[in-house]
């Protein structure tokens, strides 16, 4: 883990496909070399390089908390290559990780506030490593208030269902639910993020709130959000989506000055106002 470019090898312990169509499963990982594990330091809202030998290497988000000792979780949407060689893999198999990578989610900032964390869709990856981190029992009372607010375009593409239906019995956490279009079956909320965002109306006293997903559901929950009275300096975004070698070498992820995989994936509003608007 000393050599930035060198993946570690890493057995997939476990695999869960996450939505009806399959494109969307969820790989559980375990350090080979237990040295490594234990230097592999990371908080939510980082990211890492998998790699596959023969296929390349590519940047996820990671989906597990630091609290779930032992493993470490990335949800993959199959889209290309790699992904679609990491979804032909099975448990025992091994993939390299490089990382952890760029900066994550501000939780000393976070503390003694109350947090709004607003995800779509493939997005709500690293949204959920920081909520099962908030929902720790060692951290729950670091933290205020904890509402979450998570949809996907369908009941079948909504991801982390078993841990959703726990959060849905949790009394210290507010958790709303909504698919743009429902089916037969689906008893929750319809409605798209941005609307759903502002019929809930989430306080901005001494909170922050964390969006991450589609750059369309961004883009329109944006002005919710500032119509509420969230500030910029405590609206915090994701760009996990413009990462790319993970050191700030290939120049493809930059946002102006800011190089995503460098400095972000996460940035406040504040900050990418003062930059291109091409996120």
């Amino acid at each position: 883990m000393n050599n930035p470019y060198l993946p570690s090898p890493m057995r997939i312990e476990g695999i869960v496909t996450e939505t009806e169509d399959r494109n969307i499963k969820t790989f559980s990982l375990s350090f080979l070399d237990r040295g490594n594990e234990a230097v592999f330091k990371y908080i939510p809202g980082q990211f890492a390089e998998l790699s596959v030998l023969g296929k390349g290497e590519a940047p996820f988000g990671i989906a597990s908390s630091p609290t779930q000792k032992g493993i470490i979780e990335f949800t993959v949407n199959k889209i290309g290559l790699l992904t679609t060689a990491l979804h032909n893999m099975e448990p025992g198999e091994t993939v390299g990780i490089r990382g952890p990578l760029g900066n994550g989610y501000p939780l000393t900032t976070l503390q003694d506030k109350n947090v709004v964390i607003i995800g779509g869709g493939f997005g709500f990856s690293t949204l959920r490593a920081l909520t099962t981190f908030l929902l720790d029992k060692s951290n729950r009372n670091s933290f205020n208030n904890i509402t979450v607010i998570y949809g996907a375009r369908s009941p079948g593409l909504l991801l982390y269902k078993d841990e959703l239906r726990e959060w849905e019995k949790r009394a210290d956490l507010q958790l709303y639910v909504t698919v743009d279009k429902g089916d037969k079956d689906w008893e929750g909320r319809v409605g798209f993020i941005p609307a759903i965002t502002k019929e809930i109306a989430p306080r901005a006293d001494n909170a922050y709130v964390l969006v991450c997903g589609p750059p369309a559901m961004i883009r329109f929950t944006l002005p919710v959000i500032e119509e509420l009275g969230f500030p910029p300096e405590r609206t915090l975004l994701s760009l996990e989506m413009r990462m790319k070698c993970g050191l700030g070498k290939c120049g493809r992820c930059n946002i102006g000055s800011k190089y995503v995989c460098r400095d972000g994936p996460v940035f406040t509003l504040a900050e990418l106002n003062r930059l291109p608007r091409e996120y």
